[in-house]
């Protein structure tokens, strides 16, 4: 059974395990998620819940939000996911922390922090030319395909907009589950900045 919730990257700190090692943790605020939908086979082809988390503004939330919040009795979300899930869960029931327990192995989706615009060498990793004698090639693109198609192939590593995509990361490990503080520790690092909101399912590669 699939399993996950959302909740909000704090930042990242250190913790001393049971053997004495210092290991680098993610901390993940992981407040109460409202079950805002619950999808089925029968209706929609496939199972699925959509939980929500922090409330938004009510000035902030049109009318199609707000009468999709009521029917879970709840006010409208920041955040909003769908978990590919067949467990029982009905709408307006709340899931906590305690979802996960230490040791599990997990995988976190998040926004990668945006780099603005960059050119090859940051962005694709390439590599520069000569910057002495009387080279006039730095830190441009190399050829765009000269000649023979005589245009620029598709797909070509040019400069552009960095970051900002999904990513996940796989196979994380849950190192302490903090209920009264509704907080998760992950082992490593999570994609996106502080205070950015990421998703947090069991993995689907967990190495056994």
């Amino acid at each position: 059974m699939t399993k996950g919730i959302l909740g909000k990257k704090i930042g990242m700190t250190q913790l001393f395990n049971d053997n004495g090692e210092l290991l680098p943790v993610t901390v993940i605020e992981a407040e109460p998620n409202v079950v805002l939908q619950t999808k089925t086979s029968e209706s929609d082809g496939y199972e699925a819940i959509q939980l929500g988390v922090t409330d938004k503004k009510e000035s902030s939330a049109n009318k199609p939000e707000k009468g999709h919040a009521q029917k879970a009795n709840t006010a409208p979300k920041r955040y909003a996911r769908e978990i590919r899930d067949n467990g029982e869960y009905e709408v307006g029931q709340e899931v906590k922390v305690d979802l996960f327990s230490e040791g599990d192995t997990v995988d976190i989706t998040g926004t990668s922090k945006g780099k603005g615009f960059q050119g090859a060498i940051k962005r694709h990793n390439q590599s520069r030319g000569p910057m002495t004698h009387g080279s006039r090639f730095h830190r441009r693109p190399g050829t765009m395909g000269p000649i023979d198609p005589n245009h620029v192939l598709k797909g070509m590593k040019l400069p552009g907009r960095m970051g900002g995509n999904t990513v996940t990361v796989q196979n994380l490990e849950i190192v302490k589950v903090d209920t009264e503080r509704n907080l998760l520790l992950v082992k490593g690092n999570v994609p996106g900045p502080k205070k950015s909101y990421v998703t947090v399912q069991n993995a689907v590669k967990a190495v056994k």
